[in-house]
C-alpha cells in the first residue's frame, strides 16, 4: 500500500494542510516502528503499524481546525471517527479501527456520555496491540510543533487534565510499550 498516494487523494501535495498531516504522521510512524522493533516479544505486525500510523489522522481535513489549516465542518474530536468511515469505504477496516480508537488514551462510553462528546455511539478504546501502540506513539507529537517529540512528563501532564482514568490508561500503555526505553524520556 502506498499511504502517501492514499493521503494525496484527500490532501493536495505541497499545501500547509498536507504538510502538517504528513509530517505529523511520519513522526508518529517513526516512533511506532521504533516501539515495534523494541518489542519483538509482542510479534506486532510491522507493515500494518507503518500503514495505520500514517493513516490514523486522515480524517482531520473534515474538521474545523483552522490552526492546522482544516476547514471542514465537524468538530475536531470527530477526526478519528470520520477518518475511520473514510478508511472503511476504501476497504481498510483494520486501519479504520486505529483511526477511530487513537483519540486520547481511548474514550469510554461513560466518558463520552458524561462529557456529552459529539461522537456516535461506538467503541473508541484501542483493543489490539497495534491499535494500542499507535495510540501511544501519537501522544508524543502534536500537529502544531512538527518534528518535536514531547517528553513523557509533558504527555502525562496533558492527560492529567482529562481525569484520572485517562491518565491511568496512558500509564498502562506506557508500561506496556515505553517504560525503560531511552527514546521515551
Amino acid at each position: 500500500m502506498n499511504t502517501l498516494e492514499l493521503i494525496h487523494r484527500y490532501y493536495t501535495p505541497g499545501t500547509e494542510q498536507e504538510e502538517i498531516l504528513r509530517r505529523h504522521s511520519e513522526d508518529v510512524t517513526q516512533l511506532a516502528l521504533r516501539l515495534v522493533d523494541a518489542h519483538p516479544e509482542l510479534s506486532l505486525d510491522r507493515t500494518f503499524v507503518a500503514e495505520a500510523a500514517m493513516l490514523h489522522d486522515i480524517g482531520v481535513y473534515l474538521t474545523d481546525a483552522p490552526g492546522i489549516h482544516c476547514t471542514g465542518e465537524a468538530p475536531y474530536l470527530l477526526h478519528g471517527y470520520l477518518g475511520a468511515e473514510l478508511l472503511r469505504s476504501l476497504g481498510l477496516p483494520r486501519h479504520a479501527r486505529v483511526a477511530e480508537r487513537h483519540t486520547g488514551s481511548g474514550l469510554t462510553r461513560e466518558e463520552i456520555a458524561a462529557h456529552e462528546l459529539p461522537l456516535p455511539e461506538g467503541c473508541y478504546m484501542p483493543e489490539t496491540l497495534e491499535e494500542q501502540l499507535i495510540c501511544y506513539a501519537d501522544k508524543f507529537f502534536s500537529k502544531t510543533k512538527l518534528g518535536q517529540q514531547k517528553s513523557l512528563e509533558k504527555v502525562r501532564k496533558g492527560f492529567a487534565k482529562h481525569g484520572e482514568a485517562a491518565l491511568e490508561r496512558f500509564d498502562a500503555l506506557h508500561e506496556r510499550f515505553g517504560a525503560g526505553l531511552d527514546f521515551i524520556v
